[in-house]
């Protein structure tokens, strides 16, 4: 695992990310008021807990991915004046990422197991909810954030019932001294989203709501510098407009438009970028 890794660093990041989240700092632009607000909350106790909310393909699986890994990213591998000092020490700090939609971590046994491990605590045998409960309370020492991407995954899933979230509740409240966060990135207002899935616990009303939307047009003109070759300014202005900054559109347009200047034909990009994009239109309202 180590070998591929080190492999992976190897290979050239592709100027814009389509498809997939973004787990390349390098790669990632802009949500500096965001990342401040979030930052600043993780710097003093009780830490506080965030809910992300924004619609599909909004950015809030990269968000989390940068959010864990900037702060401790290697120089090298990060853009010239890119910011890294959002927390005093960022070496006390402990981070689990944890994807609902893979399916393990939607069975209570392997998730508790996994955040254990991701923690580097003892894994009690059998690893039931009360014995995670001792674990955690017996090993928290330092900030320790843990982050839920895909909810609705979670809340859909029978193992992971009330007495799972009224217990996450307990121990972030009043089990944790103020260590322990949970960023959660959702659909919808995590409380609502509960209710609408017949899990209405109070672990879902601690949370301060960050919608997210478009990045600024700095942030997105720096993304389009990526460009190996110069896009023309009045294609520049017209993926800024048609993408209104959100992230995902602007990767895709810009992308359409840069394998056509790699080709040699532009003459039908915009139509091509635009097909491209239909399915996320939804994302500027």
């Amino acid at each position: 695992m180590i070998e591929r890794r080190q492999h992976a660093v190897l290979v050239e990041l592709a100027p814009f990310v389509v498809g997939p989240p973004i787990t390349h700092c390098a790669q990632f632009f802009g949500r500096e008021a965001e990342l401040k607000r979030m930052f600043d909350g993780l710097s003093r106790l009780p830490l506080a807990n965030v809910a992300i909310v924004g619609a599909q393909r909004s950015g809030k699986t990269s968000l989390l991915h940068y959010m864990k890994n900037i702060t401790r990213a290697a120089p090298g591998l990060l853009r010239a004046g890119q910011r890294t000092d959002w927390l005093r020490k960022p070496e006390q700090y402990r981070w689990v990422f944890v994807d609902f939609q893979d399916i393990r971590m939607c069975r209570q046994e392997s998730l508790l197991r996994y955040i254990l491990t991701e923690l580097g605590f003892p894994i009690p045998s059998p690893c039931t909810l009360m014995h995670f409960m001792d674990a955690m309370i017996d090993n928290i020492r330092q900030p320790t954030v843990v982050m839920f991407d895909e909810l609705e995954a979670a809340l859909a899933a029978p193992e992971l019932d009330l007495t799972f979230w009224w217990s996450l509740r307990s121990l972030g409240a009043n089990q944790s001294a103020g260590l322990l966060s949970f960023i959660i990135a959702s659909k919808d207002t995590p409380d609502v989203q509960a209710s609408s899935y017949g899990k209405p616990s109070p672990f879902f009303n601690i949370f301060q709501r960050m919608n997210l939307g478009p990045i600024a047009v700095a942030a997105a003109n720096e993304l389009l510098d990526r460009s190996p070759r110069p896009l023309p300014a009045a294609e520049r202005a017209w993926i800024i407009e048609q993408s209104g900054c959100y992230p995902a559109l602007l990767q895709i347009l810009a992308n359409a438009l840069l394998e056509a200047l790699e080709s040699g034909d532009t003459s039908d990009w915009r139509d091509e970028g635009l097909r491209r994009v239909a399915p996320y239109r939804s994302l500027k309202g």
